[in-house]
């Protein structure tokens, strides 16, 4: 199982972290350990200070798929998540800095959030699909998937041509603005439209 993630999805959150935009898709990989368990509280790595959440629209591949046509996309997924990409920032900047790759900051054990998987079919139009994080009652994060640089059967289309999908590999599709620093006995409570799809508390 992969967990494939987009980054710099969302012109504002390119602009809050002053980055440039990319003229494709930006893929980086999070291995199977990253996925935080069920019922499991997150707790703040040692090598970290300053951690920040990152809340993304999830998918799930059904079935195996290379080459993808982006017209057939759809066919690749039945069930959609909201989830975390928690990232150690403090971490990430040496790396690019230095120009080194990012894994000991964003694949780190138990930086995956993976909320409860709901079938896609309930929603009219999965490119108009509002998402938020909630972070002690107060709304931190969200955004619709219209504002996506590239939607998810772009996604889906642009992946494969670089890795196999399998069943089960999820997609993380990317973050919009207002990524922050998390502290111990945070609350995070992530939601697509209002259906409540996690909640973690932060150790």
């Amino acid at each position: 199982m992969k967990i494939i993630c987009i980054g710099r999805n969302y012109a504002k959150h390119i602009e809050e972290l002053a980055n440039e935009k990319p003229v494709d898709p930006v893929i980086f990989m999070k291995s199977d350990t990253s996925i935080l368990l069920k019922k499991q509280p997150f707790f703040i790595p040692d090598f970290s200070k300053e951690i920040h959440h990152e809340v993304e629209i999830l998918v799930k591949i059904n079935k195996l798929g290379k080459y993808i046509d982006q017209k057939f996309a759809h066919k690749y997924y039945n069930e959609i998540s909201v989830g975390i990409d928690f990232t150690a920032r403090d971490l990430q900047s040496k790396l690019k800095e230095k120009g080194l790759p990012w894994e000991k900051a964003k694949a780190f054990d138990g930086s995956a959030v993976v909320g409860q998987w709901i079938s896609k079919d309930q929603f009219e139009n999965l490119n108009d699909l509002n998402f938020r994080l909630e972070k002690n009652n107060e709304v931190v994060q969200q955004g619709n998937t219209k504002q996506m640089l590239w939607k998810i059967d772009e996604l889906i289309a642009y992946v494969s041509q670089y890795f196999t999908l399998k069943i089960g590999d999820i997609i993380f599709t990317g973050t919009p603005a207002g990524v922050s620093k998390v502290n111990a006995e945070d609350r995070l409570v992530g939601y697509v439209e209002e259906q409540q799809l996690f909640s973690i508390l932060v150790k």
